[in-house]
């Protein structure tokens, strides 16, 4: 059952496709399915409407590709069960070639190819619901094709589901926001910084960069030019190529101690400090932009906020609310075990079905010990060719032969110019003029690994909307997210559930039951399992 859903250069378009019409009276049919409402009230009060009245055999899916619609419905406190983003969708099927170029959502500007100009629905650029049609319409066909083209049948359009929640999740995070002490947080920056200084930096830092200046002899060494300090590094004798922690480690220079100390204070300082707190705290609330599919494998990325970077030292300062509780949970060795699922290495497997994966390649006799395990699988996924990985890797070939092949087979795809595909066929961009042919078949090992992950974390969190609002109302739809169980926080493979105290710890059982069953959809049949630890706590700095 899908409706579609056109914004409009003054309110919104929905035309209910529940019963289509048979195409020689089509064009009649579809004009008198259109409804339109004047203002996002109007559009909350319908959706609503008309979830409510939906049979639960036959549930409705929104159809709709405007930024704008989600956090409108959200703002009327109103969620939908399920969607279908025709721009994450249109992103997915172009890339996979399934569908012509023409029907981008975010691209056409108009032009005279049949199908441009016609999809930039947004409220900037408002489109008709005949256009909706046809892009939807368009984007059927496609999944239809890929349906019949692939040794996974059905893949794709579980893909662009998934994808599609991700979105609603995302819209979800920011309304609800995660809630956030400002006084924790003062408390952090003030024994880490100093207090707020009237237009200059907090003494700690100061005396931090001084610090450096004195292990140099550089007394008027401008420490935030990267271009000064490695020249001031080499002229100490350093010889490095850039000024970065990974350059630094193990030198032996008093610098070296100092200058981390310097760069972890100012990155706290400069991304997470009182400028970023002003900015992105309101309400007792955290509210990241985030944007799903913002890189080229399905991981998420931000537009602002930097919710994929926060820092262990600001996490403290993430409270639940009075009467409230954090579930806090991550998948434990996520991409070994989806390199394990999908290459069908059955010894890898052996290893995946325990609950320290990297544990059991010691007690095989892969690795001497678990630092060195991780090692080896960070250097197999990622293309290490020296230290101590390359090392290692001889070892790995010998004991998951498959799962090497795997990887292997994937960057020699990306040396010669091909595409890859993920588990669910999410296709890596062609290679772009700069990256050379080594570059690109590193890009393309672990596009397959990294992207297969954020598959799986889509489906998790997929899984976990749905669960807890069913355990907070009955349905998503029934579950307002102020009184509800719901996620406040996503990263990669790790998410933050606010529940009511007296759910909290039914709200994370139904976590870790959802990355179970996040396995058993992607991989059916395999012995790899995905443990997830989940700890209820009041901040969630008490669980890292």
């Amino acid at each position: 059952m899908h409706i579609l859903v056109t914004s409009l250069e003054r309110g919104f378009a929905l035309e209910d496709r529940r019963d289509a019409a048979p195409a020689a009276d089509a064009a009649s049919s579809n004009a008198s399915r259109v409804r339109i409402v004047p203002d996002a009230i109007g559009l909350a009060q319908l959706v609503s409407e008309c979830e409510r009245s939906a049979p639960a055999a036959d549930p409705i899916r929104w159809v709709w590709n405007s930024q704008d619609i989600v956090p409108r419905l959200l703002a009327h406190g109103v969620r939908v069960g399920r969607c279908h983003d025709l721009r994450l969708a249109g992103r997915i099927l172009i890339t996979a070639g399934y569908l012509d170029a023409s029907f981008d959502v975010a691209d056409a500007r108009g032009g005279s190819h049949p199908g441009e100009g016609l999809f930039d629905l947004d409220a900037e650029n408002p489109g008709t619901p005949a256009a909706t049609r046809e892009l939807f319409e368009a984007q059927l066909a496609a999944l239809e094709a890929a349906n019949h083209g692939g040794s996974r049948k059905g893949a794709l359009a579980f893909l662009v589901g998934v994808e599609s929640a991700g979105a609603l999740v995302a819209a979800e995070l920011r309304a609800a926001g995660m809630p956030f002490s400002v006084e924790r947080h003062e408390r952090v920056l003030v024994e880490a910084l100093g207090p707020r200084g009237a237009g200059g930096r907090p003494a700690k830092l100061e005396a931090a960069a001084s610090a450096v200046r004195s292990a140099l002899d550089e007394p008027t060494l401008n420490v935030d030019s990267p271009k000064d300090l490695l020249a001031a590094l080499r002229r100490a004798g350093l010889d490095v190529a850039s000024t970065s922690k990974w350059e630094l480690w193990g030198k032996d220079h008093p610098v070296v101690e100092a200058l981390l100390h310097y760069k972890r204070l100012h990155r706290l300082f400069t991304a997470n400090g009182w400028a970023w707190r002003d900015e992105w705290i309101r309400g007792g609330r955290f509210r990241p932009d985030y944007v799903p599919g913002g890189v080229v494998t399905g991981r998420w990325a931000t537009s602002g906020g930097g919710a994929m970077q926060l820092p262990k030292e600001i996490r403290s300062a993430v409270v639940a609310d009075p009467g409230w509780k954090l579930v806090v949970a991550d998948a434990a060795q996520l991409e070994p075990r989806i390199l394990a699922a999908m290459s069908g290495d059955e010894a890898m497997a052996r290893a995946g079905a325990q609950r320290d994966m990297y544990t059991a390649f010691v007690d095989r006799g892969v690795v001497p010990d678990r630092d060195s395990a991780k090692v080896a699988m960070l250097g197999a996924m990622y293309g290490a060719t020296s230290g101590q990985s390359a090392i290692l890797l001889p070892g790995l070939e010998r004991a998951y032969p498959h799962a090497m092949a795997l990887v292997a087979s994937a960057a020699r795809s990306g040396e010669r110019g091909q595409q890859v595909h993920t588990w669910l066929g999410r296709t890596s961009p062609w290679p772009p003029a700069e990256f050379s042919p080594r570059d690109f078949g590193r890009f393309t090992r672990n596009f397959i690994v990294q992207g297969t992950a954020a598959e799986w974390a889509l489906t998790w969190m997929a899984g976990i909307r749905q669960r807890l609002a069913r355990l907070g109302a009955g349905s998503v739809v029934d579950a307002p997210l102020e009184r509800s169980p719901h996620l406040a926080y996503f990263l990669h493979d790790e998410v933050v559930v606010h529940a009511p105290a007296e759910l909290a710890d039914r709200a994370a059982a139904e976590v870790v039951a959802a990355a179970a069953e996040a396995g058993r959809l992607l991989f059916s049949g395999s012995q790899v399992t995905f443990p997830v630890v989940a700890h209820v706590v009041d901040s969630y700095g008490e669980a890292t």
